[in-house]
């Protein structure tokens, strides 16, 4: 005997899924009270980490049927509602969305519009992907700059490099600075990379300006 499941979910706790499990009467589905689930949590949450879906789909068997009233019942996005369709459908569920006229997402002409739906999903994440490099790459050409703003001023990094190169070690340069040793260390590496004609690393590992080493060693310095 075929039995009917519901699934009716809300994203918050001041919202009812009454409306749903009525949109459900209406379309002709008889549900028994103990087979109606509901739940609240958020749509963004993957359909088998929600409790009361989890839940839901242990108790399901070969032969039974799933209604929905909506896709993102199923799912966060249209791949996770294909995922959790086919494996539904792995066990012998049909899931009936009326959302989509109630089609049964399993049969021939339900993969056929799950096809579809992953078809946009797909053209409209490829479209925000080149928008949001468009934007990218127009912000650099105008001159921003992207991610965390510098600890340090324009002015201690000057302070920093200079007494970087006096030969006054990371730590106490950071404790003077009251900052961290990595953040001293950036600027060190900035210095190496990008003047490379105005400093140098000493036999200390800490940069500063370029001196011949062998030719002190070999004056006694």
């Amino acid at each position: 005997m075929t039995r009917i499941f519901a699934y009716c979910r809300v994203s918050t706790a001041d919202q009812t899924t009454d409306n749903q499990v009525q949109e459900i009467e209406a379309a002709g589905f008889a549900v028994t009270k103990q087979r109606i689930i509901t739940e609240t949590v958020s749509g963004s949450v993957p359909a088998f980490e929600r409790k009361g879906f989890a839940k839901l789909v242990d108790r399901l068997e070969d032969g039974d049927v799933l209604i929905v009233t909506k896709l993102d019942r199923l799912g966060r996005n249209a791949i996770d509602v294909r995922s959790t369709v086919e494996r539904l459908a792995s066990i012998g569920v049909r899931v009936h969305c009326l959302a989509l006229g109630g089609v049964d997402l399993t049969s021939p002409a339900g993969r056929m519009t799950m096809q579809v739906i992953n078809a946009v999903a797909e053209f409209e994440r490829d479209l925000l992907i080149e928008r949001t490099q468009s934007g990218l790459r127009r912000a650099r050409a105008e001159g921003k700059t992207f991610g965390r703003p510098s600890a340090l001023s324009e002015a201690q990094r000057a302070a920093v490099i200079e007494q970087l190169n006096a030969g006054v070690s990371v730590a106490q340069i950071a404790r003077d600075m009251k900052t961290s040793r990595q953040t001293i260390m950036r600027v060190r590496e900035s210095m190496a990379s990008t003047q490379p004609a105005l400093a140098g690393i000493g036999p200390d590992g800490v940069p500063c300006a370029l001196i011949d080493w062998d030719r002190r060693k070999s004056r006694g310095a």
